[in-house]
């Protein structure tokens, strides 16, 4: 019978025959005994981890699941899971991405991809008929990071993933920040969603990690599967059962984050020494609207912009004491970072601070935000 994604999440893996134990053993061998036949083999056979791992094996078809997709790749980093996208592209093809994304996939497209033949179109992706104006004949594919990081703005999934097919392209959303608790861009039309187990999938600052799942097992999806296999990028074992091990408790942690973030965006909201707040399922988002009909709660990454300008907003970093002043997000700890000293070719607005609300009480939070702006 089928099961919600709570329960999923959990029975993630097989009882261990050898052993009886309900947490999976962590399978460090490089190497396994197979069957000498002179036939080929079964592609998920193990004969070497680089193929295949069995801790690989049960966490890409959990996230398979939690995303309704019909396959994952998990891969050694979030970036490496767009790098190895473009690899499966052709010199000639046109991608239209949005213009506020990660800035390292930005330095891919720019630094690697371009000399090499792949053009990119950067458009603003919560406007549909941006989008259609760029797209062209040999557009291969969208990118639709939603919500962008680090201005937080959405994108219609569904429009998107409409306009993008109409001219035979496929739709890429990197569903990072919302998670599969929040949205599930392929039941809205993607054909491939990415997501950083670093952040809130593994959710405990001790992972690297990515994966790319596909909506259908077709001829792109094998190519990236021989990308993943020949090139190496797989996620490690050790790595591999981290993740799985947070899959457990995702649910359960994002909407944790979500109902303290909410908390903390209308502190701020209200503050007088704050410009404005970036978060979906705050009323003084721009595309609220659309964050409550294509997202089921807001996640726990905001931005905020700090009156005062860039010394005011690093003033307010240095003086947070509950706060981090640590990149990355979704983890157990809240983290305050200020994106623009950081970012390379950034576009960022100087007084922007990107916020991660972790796991403590909401309160305290709030009370270290009220001292430290104080």
């Amino acid at each position: 019978m089928p099961y919600r994604p709570e329960t999923d999440a959990v029975h993630n893996s097989a009882i261990d025959p050898a052993s009886g134990a309900i947490v999976p053993p962590i399978v460090l061998s490089t190497t396994f005994e197979y069957e000498t036949t002179g036939r080929e083999h079964d592609p998920d056979e193990l004969i070497y981890t680089r193929y295949q791992n069995p801790n690989r094996a049960a966490l890409e078809a959990t996230l398979a699941k939690l995303e309704s997709g019909a396959l994952a790749h998990a891969v050694s980093s979030g970036s490496a899971a767009m790098l190895t996208i473009f690899q499966a592209l052709r010199p000639g093809d046109h991608i239209v991405s949005g213009d506020d994304l990660y800035f390292g996939i930005r330095v891919q497209l720019k630094e690697f991809f371009a000399p090499w033949g792949l053009e990119t179109s950067f458009v603003d992706m919560s406007d549909p008929r941006a989008v259609e104006a760029a797209m062209r004949p040999e557009t291969r594919m969208v990118i639709l990071e939603s919500p962008t990081n680090p201005l937080i703005r959405l994108g219609d999934i569904r429009a998107v993933a409409d306009i993008a097919h109409q001219y035979g392209a496929m739709l890429l959303v990197d569903n990072t920040v919302a998670t599969p608790v929040a949205q599930n861009p392929l039941k809205l039309g993607a054909d491939i969603v990415v997501m950083s187990l670093t952040k809130y999938l593994a959710g405990h600052h001790d992972v690297l990690g990515g994966v790319i799942i596909f909506a259908e097992d077709d001829e792109f999806a094998d190519r990236i599967m021989r990308l993943v296999k020949i090139g190496g990028s797989v996620l490690s074992p050790m790595n591999s059962w981290l993740t799985l091990r947070g899959l457990q408790s995702l649910s359960y942690r994002v909407r944790a984050h979500s109902d303290s973030a909410l908390e903390v965006a209308c502190f701020l909201a209200e503050h007088p020494k704050i410009e404005r707040v970036m978060y979906p399922h705050h009323p003084s988002h721009p595309q609220y609207d659309l964050a409550l009909r294509q997202m089921r709660i807001g996640s726990g990454l905001m931005s905020i912009l700090v009156k005062g300008g860039r010394e005011a907003a690093i003033a307010l970093v240095r003086k947070s004491k509950l706060f981090t002043s640590a990149t990355s997000f979704g983890g157990t700890h809240s983290l305050i970072e200020h994106r623009e000293s950081i970012e390379e070719d950034s576009s960022t607005p100087a007084n922007l601070l990107r916020i991660s609300i972790g796991l403590e009480h909401p309160a305290d939070l709030i009370a270290d935000l009220q001292q430290a702006l104080g």
